[in-house]
């Protein structure tokens, strides 16, 4: 990729760094459509942004906890994505970690706890994934990732 002007078009000056939980239960994984200025509409894995001084795992938890209310176990790393939003309202530059994780309890139901931020969660089978989806989960999907293996 080139180069990109730190002061051209607003954009920020230094990349974010975010983290998306693949969450699977059985077949299927748990995505939310949402409601944020970058990404909007998009389906997208339980995530946010890595606070200082935090590990991946705990990100994870906390992240999940806030947005569905669930409770996860077996978090492992998956991979990175590097991203660079110049299309959006507000362009930005993030790196995306990815890890899985399990639902602790199976019999959990993911509730809405940020519906200024999603539309809901649904559960949904990887090979059926709804569309659009948030550039950092397209990436993933397109590079020929699987969460089941």
């Amino acid at each position: 990729m080139g180069s990109r002007s730190r002061s051209g078009g607003g954009a920020a000056a230094e990349p974010k760094v975010g983290l998306g939980v693949v969450v699977v239960k059985g077949e299927t994984v748990l995505l939310g459509r949402r409601r944020s200025s970058i990404g909007a509409s998009t389906f997208a894995v339980p995530g946010g942004h890595l606070e200082f001084g935090e590990s991946f795992e705990d990100c994870a938890e906390r992240e999940v906890k806030e947005e569905t209310g669930l409770d996860i176990e077996k978090i492992e790393f998956l991979t990175a994505t590097n991203t660079v939003f110049l299309d959006e309202p507000r362009p930005a530059h993030y790196v995306t970690i990815f890890v899985r994780a399990v639902l602790a309890n199976p019999q959990q139901e993911a509730q809405n706890l940020e519906p200024e931020k999603c539309d809901g969660w649904s559960w949904y089978s990887w090979n059926e994934l709804p569309k659009p989806l948030f550039r950092p989960l397209e990436t993933l999907v397109e590079s020929g990732f699987c969460p089941f293996k």
